[in-house]
């Protein structure tokens, strides 16, 4: 088995497709523990693993607590909001309060791109980047690809629209830097306001009618609305953006009739995506969920590997 030679986990463009492939792998292996009546596993047993969230996202929060907790780990979640970081303490002077805690895997979310990386300076552990800005969520990827390859057999030469706020998605950017190494056809769909500029130098065609970018699709991916990270109107109103790029039965049919439905989470219904599609029997968002504790459980013990121990970011 090819092994994982890197000490953290900052995003996907410093993974190799066999680095990608290894953790799907293992990933798979998760899913059959975690569909055990009896999950838990010793192999992350006397490890330290905090959650460092800057930033609210109960599922992914959650999804990598359990995800230690299956591994043996013990868990700490930092409420940052309570803590002196809400004081002043700059990010460095969290880094270091951590490290002399001795921590072996640090989970750590933040609204700033390159807050991972910096910490990853400045700490003894592993990191692994929860999400960062607009940046990256590696491991949103990888749940993504997991799901999709189970669902399909293979991601080479699929078919995958994104669709959505392109602009401010890390999830976006980590899902076609992914796809693209794993050999599929990556398109995007968005209003020419939500495209980030030279979005094509990304290997990706790129569409302005929803439409015309689901046609004979393999596998749709729709984005929310990131309002919270708009410092202005991005699009004219909510109901006019769900009549030109929501997704409903009627432009599902566009794509291949067995095409996967997925979203990261959470759903705006009715601004991106209808009930009935979102509830549908083309939607695998709720085999995404299952998927994301599997990933975060893969990652967590490809970091932990003893070969990792004089590893390279």
């Amino acid at each position: 088995m090819f092994p994982f030679t890197h000490r953290h986990l900052l995003g996907i463009a410093n993974l190799s497709e066999h680095d990608i492939a290894f953790l799907l792998d293992k990933a798979d292996e998760a899913v059959h523990i975690s569909r055990q009546r009896h999950k838990k596993t010793s192999t992350l047993k006397g490890l330290t693993q905090i959650n460092l969230f800057f930033e609210p996202s109960t599922r992914t929060q959650s999804s990598f607590e359990l995800a230690g907790k299956r591994l043996g780990a013990d868990v700490m979640n930092m409420s940052v909001a309570s803590s002196s970081v809400s004081k002043g303490e700059t990010l460095v002077d969290t880094a270091m309060t951590l490290n002399a805690m001795r921590p072996d895997i640090l989970v750590v979310r933040h609204g700033s791109a390159g807050a991972a990386a910096l910490l990853a300076q400045k700490v003894a552990c592993s990191v692994i980047n929860a999400g960062d800005g607009a940046h990256e969520h590696p491991t949103q990827a990888l749940l993504d690809a997991l799901t999709i390859r189970r669902a399909r057999g293979r991601i080479a030469r699929l078919v995958v629209t994104i669709c959505g706020d392109i602009l401010h998605s890390r999830v976006a950017r980590s899902n076609i830097l992914l796809l693209n190494a794993m050999g599929a056809r990556v398109r995007v769909v968005a209003p020419a306001t939500l495209l980030p500029t030279g979005i094509e130098r990304m290997g990706v065609e790129v569409f302005d009618r929803l439409e015309d970018g689901l046609a004979d699709a393999d596998v749709v991916m729709m984005l929310r609305l990131q309002r919270e990270r708009m410092a202005g109107a991005f699009v004219p109103s909510v109901r006019e953006y769900f009549q030109r790029f929501g997704l409903d039965a009627r432009r599902l049919k566009a794509a291949k009739p067995d095409a996967l439905v997925m979203h990261p989470g959470p759903m705006n219904r009715g601004v991106e995506i209808a009930s009935e599609v979102a509830d549908g029997p083309s939607s695998v968002i709720e085999e995404q969920v299952e998927m994301g504790v599997a990933v975060r459980m893969a990652v967590m013990e490809a970091l932990a590997l003893p070969q990792n121990a004089e590893a390279t970011p």
